[in-house]
């Protein structure tokens, strides 16, 4: 059944990504001229994240299943949503995603690529067991996020630790997670190859050399782990206030929010020069770019993309729906990249230093953090993994001190 109903999620699961590509390129590049602009203005995702605010407001308020996960509470993997629940899921996510919230696609992939999971199984098989639904729903996850990490094995990887999985119940969904990861890759792969649009996953293609890691840079890692555990607690920590008041009166300040995005992102072009873009969405596709490129951004500039984008990403976290993966890996690495204009750290360990430090403080996964800011470097990740490894460790340990007096992170390995 697992390998049956991963063809059709994985495709899904394309479908989804395409679409919320698609209106990106609408929204921001193909509107603004049709209405006869010279390329985008810096004030054009003013308006457009108004708009986004209000779809996603009435989603998350008319529709059954409050659109799915609140990301302020980290990567959720709890039980999938039911089938009169996935639109509401849907369209929350296309709404924010779509039109620039600060948020990532894999929660909403994940929610429905086991609400669809289950909902297929329960079509094929009506008796289904609870527990056979549980383990349907879990497939269904992995091959939906399959290829979006640039790997199968770690989108498979981060949905086992992001649920706690272990002992018996690690090895009843890991076969079947594992098979229904591997076709859903074959599927992106192939999709991507016949319509021409790309598989839709994170990829660097161009890494720069790395010598072996210094004494001066195992400094730096510590020095990165601390500062990633405490800005990666404050985003938190006001994520969390904002949807505290976000949720009094969801459709009016969920507009607010997205206002907010907006005028950041105003602030980042007029300030900077450069593409209002660049704080704006999950940041998956400029990681790239933004390590090529490193020469081109000054380090003032990387401090105020830094703040700007801190700022959207804790009102995208506390008012959208998405996930939290891809803006906390951009600034971690916008991070790295800024402290490697200092002496002592070359830009390719700073900005995998800073992806690991900061993705772990915000979802606190020490061992997918780890993963996610070496594999995605291919050969070079080899080479900077001790010192990832380190920046790791000191912001996880970190950021769990900072968080003792209130409660335990939901994420948190048991």
């Amino acid at each position: 059944m697992v390998a049956i109903l991963g063809v059709p999620i994985s495709a899904a699961a394309f479908g989804f990504l395409a679409l919320v590509h698609e209106i990106q390129s609408l929204t921001y590049e193909d509107l603004p001229r049709a209405l006869g602009f010279h390329g985008t203005p810096s004030w054009w995702p003013v308006p457009l994240l108004a708009v986004s605010g209000l779809l996603t407001g009435l989603a998350i308020r008319r529709l059954p299943g409050t659109g799915g996960h609140r990301p302020a509470e980290g990567l959720s993997t709890g039980a999938a949503p039911t089938a009169a629940e996935l639109p509401g899921v849907a369209l929350a996510a296309v709404a924010s995603l779509g039109l620039g919230a600060v948020l990532g696609p894999e929660a909403p992939l994940i929610a429905l690529g086991g609400g669809l999971a289950v909902y297929a199984a329960r079509l094929l098989k009506p008796g289904i067991e609870p527990s056979a639904g549980a383990m349907v729903a879990a497939a269904g996850s992995f091959a939906a996020v399959s290829a979006l990490l640039g790997s199968p094995l770690l989108g498979a990887f981060l949905l086992m630790e992001a649920s706690g999985l272990a002992g018996m119940m690690l090895g009843l969904v890991l076969v079947p997670g594992l098979l229904a990861s591997g076709i859903g890759s074959l599927i992106f792969v192939g999709l991507g190859s016949w319509t021409g649009l790309g598989t839709y996953s994170l990829t660097l293609p161009h890494v720069p050399h790395t010598p072996q890691p210094t004494f001066a840079e195992f400094g730096w890692a510590v020095a990165l782990g601390a500062a990633a555990a405490l800005a990666g607690t404050g985003i938190k920590k006001l994520s969390l206030s904002l949807q505290g008041r976000v949720e009094q009166r969801r459709v009016i300040t969920t507009v607010v929010m997205g206002l907010a995005v907006g005028v950041l992102a105003l602030l980042y072009a007029e300030s900077t020069g450069r593409d209002a873009s660049e704080v704006l969405y999950s940041g998956q596709d400029d990681m790239g770019g933004l390590l090529a490129q490193d020469a081109t951004y000054t380090a003032a500039t990387l401090l105020v993309l830094i703040l700007c984008k801190a700022l959207a990403y804790s009102a995208s976290l506390g008012a959208f729906r998405g996930g939290p993966i891809f803006p906390a890996m951009f600034l971690g690495a916008a991070a790295g990249l800024t402290l490697s204009h200092l002496p002592g750290l070359n830009a390719t360990s700073g900005f995998a230093m800073g992806i690991g430090a900061m993705c772990v403080a915000m979802l606190r996964l020490p061992m997918t953090s780890v993963l996610l800011a070496t594999l995605l470097l291919g050969s070079e990740g080899i080479t900077v993994m001790p010192l990832v490894i380190v920046s790791v460790v000191v912001s996880y340990v970190l950021v769990l001190r900072l968080e003792r007096p209130g409660a335990a992170p939901s994420t948190a390995p048991r």
